[in-house]
């Protein structure tokens, strides 16, 4: 397939050789030779010659060549997938499809859907912003802060939590021991400065935030300030996302006290949870209250995730029957949500697992 394109445009532009500047030739064969060196002879590459940032040249950098060839070399080239509308094909910013993700795979959680979103779509849209973006997710396990994270990834991005532009920190895992923080901070530095050089638009996710030792915090706390650059190198355009359990016994209070109420869970406001968030952050022990990024106020938004009742588990199961092709009756459904703990004892109104477990859960109720 290869050399049934490229020889004949070999010999063509051999044919044609005289009409060309050399200046045209050198520009542009050195980023196609580039470019088969590295990809499809598998030649030892120079340092960012494969780097998908590097763009295919534009036309006007070649006015020698006859327009018929540098077409036919420019379509072959983007067929292999190098090259789109949008300059860099790992970025899709489609926050349409984020919207839509939000809205119908995500339950039980009209605060995270509407803050997320607003605070995402902004950013994308404000190419002049004055610092990264920071947003800290917080509630009970299995609510829904790590699958939000991933569609925020799979939806700015090509290649989703995989893509190349995006980087998930696990506290316990990568950072398990405190006698070699030093290390920790010198390896967390260069990774995040190496993936903003490669990428344009870069995701930073912190898994277990809560366990972070504040050392490391303050290393990278520079990176989430309002500086126009860190040692040379711009961070603006950077998206910060710490995961955190801390704060979710506040949620469930605040959700627990409007249900006894008699007022619905989608009236539940920021304005009812967010400063009280910021205030457990602080008082709690760990990395977050002892850091720089909250006595800065550098957080963008305290993301709260609600308790999922008994219904959101229903609909996750649902969810979970459809991932697999299969569709579930009501009676189905039942009786996976009957199987999970619920709390307090009392009430037995909130799910003490979330959404967690159900994918595993199911398969105790297939034929």
């Amino acid at each position: 397939m290869f050399a049934r394109w490229l020889l004949p445009l070999v010999c063509a532009l051999t044919a044609e050789a005289d009409f060309f500047h050399l200046d045209s030739i050198s520009n542009v064969s050195t980023y196609y030779f580039n470019y088969f060196y590295c990809n499809i002879w598998e030649g030892e590459c120079q340092p960012h010659q494969d780097d998908a940032t590097q763009q295919v040249p534009a036309g006007d950098l070649w006015p020698g060549f006859p327009e018929d060839y540098t077409s036919l070399l420019h379509q072959w080239y983007c067929s292999l997938g190098q090259c789109c509308e949008s300059g860099d094909c790992r970025i899709t910013n489609n926050i349409t499809g984020l919207a839509k993700d939000l809205q119908t795979k995500l339950h039980g959680q009209h605060l995270a859907q509407s803050v997320v979103l607003k605070a995402i779509q902004g950013f994308i849209n404000n190419p002049e912003s004055n610092k990264p973006l920071t947003l800290s997710f917080h509630g009970w396990t299995g609510t829904g802060k790590n699958f939000v994270a991933r569609l925020i990834a799979d939806n700015l991005y090509r290649d989703g939590v995989k893509s190349e532009c995006v980087r998930l920190f696990i506290a316990p895992f990568h950072f398990p021991h405190a006698r070699l923080l030093d290390t920790y901070k010198g390896q967390l530095r260069e990774a995040i400065r190496d993936l903003v050089l490669r990428c344009p638009e870069t995701l930073f996710i912190f898994d277990e935030a809560e366990k972070l030792h504040p050392g490391l915090i303050d290393a990278i706390k520079p990176y989430m300030d309002h500086y126009d650059n860190v040692d040379g190198v711009s961070y603006r355009r950077a998206i910060f996302i710490f995961l955190s359990n801390i704060g979710g016994a506040t949620i469930n209070d605040v959700a627990l006290d409007f249900w006894h109420s008699g007022q619905n869970r989608e009236d539940i406001g920021m304005e009812d949870l967010e400063h009280r968030l910021r205030a457990e952050t602080l008082e709690t022990q760990g990395g977050f209250a002892q850091s720089e990024l909250m006595s800065d106020h550098l957080i963008d938004f305290f993301v709260p995730f609600l308790p999922l009742e008994y219904r959101h588990v229903k609909l996750c199961a649902r969810d979970a029957y459809a991932a697999r092709g299969l569709e579930a009756d009501e009676a189905t459904l039942d009786e996976v949500a009957k199987a999970m703990l619920y709390v307090p004892k009392e009430e037995r109104l909130f799910s003490a697992q979330g959404c967690k477990s159900i994918p595993q859960r199911i398969n105790f109720f297939l034929p």
